[in-house]
């Protein structure tokens, strides 16, 4: 049984780009065990065909007042709502629910519930920081609404900044968190497990000002992170960057700046963790010695002397625990698989991760990645060029069949 067994969900889809994000939402609730009902408005029909939602969904998409089944949808709708979540939220929508002016099915469903709201906005980053928008959502807000989002990223028409819609998989966090429902306590595949990510590029301090880094945006783990916890697993994702990591029931975000913090950080969750995914691109050196002031250029030319950080994959692969499962990610820029083959041996993991970050639009600073995982077997899963959601969702598979392959080794496969 799923975790969201019984629950009644109405999910209002509006016209904005991000309407397509709203397939995956609706995916992932019905998989969680959800009864989900599609409002769609008249501009989500111009992005996202109505049969999409029909397919997925509990019940056919409704889309007006007059022509439905039910005489009276929307209190029909609104009343028997255990949750209502609006993915994605355009302007006028947010303009409409605050004002409570009742244009559509949509906007009525919403003024006859009585159940928790979710609404996950989404606009250009213009549109989004506009004075009366930043008033919808803050009075919203608090009148107990339950705001998702968005996040900074890539924005339709090529720009960037503040406006794009949440992941799904945190829009359906943000449900089992509404609901006190715990992702980990039942349903999906790995419920009852505990799952270490690390993410973003560690940080070794040069002087008070500058440091040795690298690119990593924390994106591929965090997305990994995500991935765990909807899947019912209690996550530990140890990054660099903090601001970005996701939210939600069964996700704790501990921050490091440093290979040894990280280090350190995993060492201690490493001893309880059925799965550690090791996607932080961790520092292979250091200052041997820290500046305790700025460097300044009127001195000339420094010289730094580097030593190695500690292997913390390696040491992890030593050391693990039985039946624990190991991933590591290798980002290369020649021989991929070659590399990728000789990493997975040395540091005695059960799968790699590897991509060529010289290809463009792949890994380091981008919201794409294109990546092969390559099993301790010999097996090789690609990954063609696609966002990092869907690069997670493979990667988790490929846990989720190891955990069963080792259960099925020791003798516990039911």
């Amino acid at each position: 049984m799923g975790s969201l067994a019984g629950r009644r969900i109405v999910l209002g889809i509006t016209g904005g780009v991000a309407a397509y994000k709203a397939v995956e939402v609706c995916r992932r609730l019905v998989d969680a065990g959800a009864y989900v009902a599609p409002v769609m408005t008249k501009g989500a029909l111009r992005f996202v065909g109505r049969a999409t939602f029909d397919a997925l969904a509990s019940e056919p998409v409704q889309t007006s007042l007059f022509d439905e089944e039910y005489p009276i949808p929307h209190t029909r709708l609104g009343q028997g709502a255990d949750l209502v979540i609006v993915c994605p939220a355009t302007a006028r929508v947010l303009s409409d629910y605050r004002t409570g002016r009742s244009a559509d099915l949509l906007t009525a469903t919403l003024l006859a519930t009585r159940a928790p709201v979710i609404v996950a906005p989404a606009m250009h980053t213009e549109m989004w920081e506009q004075a009366a928008v930043a008033e919808n959502v803050a009075v919203l807000a608090d009148r107990g609404v339950n705001i998702v989002g968005p996040v900074a990223g890539r924005l339709a028409g090529g720009d960037s900044g503040e406006g794009r819609l949440a992941e799904p998989v945190e829009i359906v966090a943000a449900a089992h968190e509404v609901l006190g429902v715990a992702t980990g306590s039942d349903g999906g595949d790995l419920a009852g497990k505990r799952v270490v990510v690390t993410a973003g590029g560690t940080r070794e301090p040069i002087c008070p000002v500058r440091f040795l880094g690298n690119r990593s945006s924390g994106r591929q783990g965090h997305a990994l992170a995500a991935e765990a916890a909807a899947r019912g697993a209690v996550v530990d994702c140890v990054t660099t960057h903090p601001d970005s990591a996701p939210i939600g029931s069964g996700i704790r975000v501990t921050s490091v700046d440093t290979a040894a913090e990280m280090a350190e950080a995993v060492a201690g969750l490493s001893v309880e963790a059925d799965v550690i995914l090791m996607a932080a691109a961790v520092a292979d050196f250091r200052p041997i010695e820290v500046a305790n002031q700025k460097i300044k250029k009127e001195g000339g030319v420094p010289e730094i002397r580097l030593e190695p950080t500690v292997d913390i994959l390696a040491t992890l692969g030593r050391d693990r625990l039985p039946g624990q499962v190991l991933v590591g990610f290798a980002a290369e820029t020649d021989d991929l698989r070659q590399n990728a083959r000789a990493k997975l041996q040395s540091k005695g993991v059960d799968l790699i991760v590897a991509n060529d970050v010289s290809v463009p639009g792949v890994g380091f600073g981008h919201e794409t990645n294109a990546v092969v995982l390559l099993d301790s077997v010999g097996g090789a899963v690609e990954v063609p060029l696609t966002d990092k959601r869907e690069v997670a969702r493979v990667v988790v598979d490929a846990v989720v069949n190891r955990l069963r392959t080792n259960r099925s080794l020791n003798g516990d496969d039911k």
